[in-house]
């Protein structure tokens, strides 16, 4: 998964839609919008989100059923998923939340407390990329005051190697290829070439490594990058 929350909104009503694409990107997401139940299902099978956003009467398949089958697959049985339905009857609520969903809302919602929602929910399914603060070792990275240290000392990088320690940050030890990195921190819809991403490793490595300290990057040949605890 990327640095940046993923979180995909499958609502049939355009405006609403595109409301909450505004409102959640303003929150900092990364945020994909589809209109039909077999498309969300298409989406969905290719690459999971953090979150979904699922309307409950959907064109092509039905938000019931989608969600029904995605907690039928293991790729998709944990993940959060909030359904939105005009329905507000206690029986339809019930039968919403045993088919799946982790939570309710009835429309019209509060845009702010929907917010809140996905923001509770996603600090409680995927921790590691909602923290304030992420620590590997001796290196620190504070989101919120957008500073890096390493042994105490701050170090100063350019948003790219941010977003890309970031990244690392979320999952130390873990082996990303350059097409992970280039989605993860560039986005799925953005040309750079993979040279880009050795160019912004040597900036990252050449701002993190001062003294004798040893780099915590390493380079798995033929494979990509790893940031290795101490």
């Amino acid at each position: 998964m990327g640095a940046t929350p993923r979180i995909m909104v499958a609502e049939d009503e355009e405006a609403l839609s595109v409301l909450l694409r505004y409102n959640l990107e303003l929150e900092g997401y990364t945020v994909e919008t589809v209109l039909r139940g077999d498309e969300a299902e298409i989406a969905l099978r290719e690459t999971p989100p953090d979150l979904l956003i699922l309307d409950w009467m959907l064109p092509g398949l039905s938000g019931i059923e989608l969600c029904r089958r995605l907690r039928a697959r293991t790729q998709t049985q944990r993940l959060p998923i909030i359904m939105l339905t005009a329905r507000g009857e206690e029986s339809e609520r019930i039968r919403g939340l045993s088919t799946g969903a982790d939570d309710y809302v009835v429309k019209p919602f509060s845009t702010p407390e929907l917010m809140a929602r996905v923001k509770a929910m996603l600090r409680r399914a995927r921790p590691e990329i909602m923290a304030s603060l992420l620590k590997v070792g001796d290196i620190e990275l504070d989101r919120e005051t957008h500073r890096v240290y390493r042994n105490g000392r701050e170090i100063k990088l350019g948003p790219t190697e941010f977003r890309l320690l970031e990244f690392f940050l979320q999952a130390p030890g873990r082996v990303f290829s350059r097409g992970q990195l280039l989605d993860g921190v560039w986005g799925e819809n953005i040309y750079v070439d993979d040279r880009t991403v050795d160019v912004h490793i040597g900036r990252l490595r050449k701002s993190i490594n001062f003294g004798r300290l040893r780099d915590p990057i390493r380079t798995v040949r033929g494979a990509g990058y790893a940031l290795e605890g101490s």
